[in-house]
Parts: C-alpha cells; sequence; structure tokens
C-alpha cells in the first residue's frame, strides 16, 4: 500500500512559473508542503490507474462470478439478506 507518511524530506530543484510563484508567496503558500501533498495525490490516482488497468481482467471474472454466483458467504451475512444473495429472482 502507498504510505508516504513520516517519510524523510529530499531536496530537489523545481521549475515553477514564475508569475505564480510570486503570487504563492504573497499569499504565504508553504510551497513545498503545497507540492508535498499535491504529488502524493498524483501518485496515488495514478498508482490506483495503473493497478486497476493491469488487473482488470481479474476484476470483470471477478464480478462475473458474483452476477452468477453471488457474492461468497453471502449466506452467512445478516445484512446481505436485505440486499440478495446477488443472483435475480432472489
Amino acid at each position: 500500500m502507498l504510505n508516504f507518511e513520516n517519510a524523510p524530506k529530499k531536496a530537489t530543484n523545481l521549475s515553477l512559473n514564475s508569475k505564480v510563484l510570486d503570487e504563492a508567496r504573497k499569499l504565504e503558500i508553504n510551497i513545498s508542503q503545497t507540492v508535498d501533498v499535491l504529488l502524493a495525490n498524483e501518485v496515488r490516482r495514478l498508482y490506483w490507474e495503473k493497478w486497476t488497468k493491469q488487473n482488470e481482467r481479474a476484476i470483470a471474472a471477478y464480478n462475473a462470478r458474483v452476477a452468477a454466483h453471488g457474492l461468497p458467504l453471502a449466506k452467512y451475512s445478516t445484512w446481505s439478506a436485505a440486499l440478495g444473495d446477488g443472483q435475480e429472482g432472489s
């Protein structure tokens, strides 16, 4: 799982739009923190997008199995009775 908490910081150089940078400084935005948060979010988004693409066949197969046979162990679940067992006509 992607966890970026408590990771050490590493100095890096970035090229940013000078006008945006000037305005950010006027607004007292912590540029390092802002970029760190936004970059972490983008890394997570792209990671899961790639993971989903790589696993789309397995996900489709699982969904087809659930559609055909219902959820595994659904008969033992107290909440699944209200939702049905995943089978049509149930």
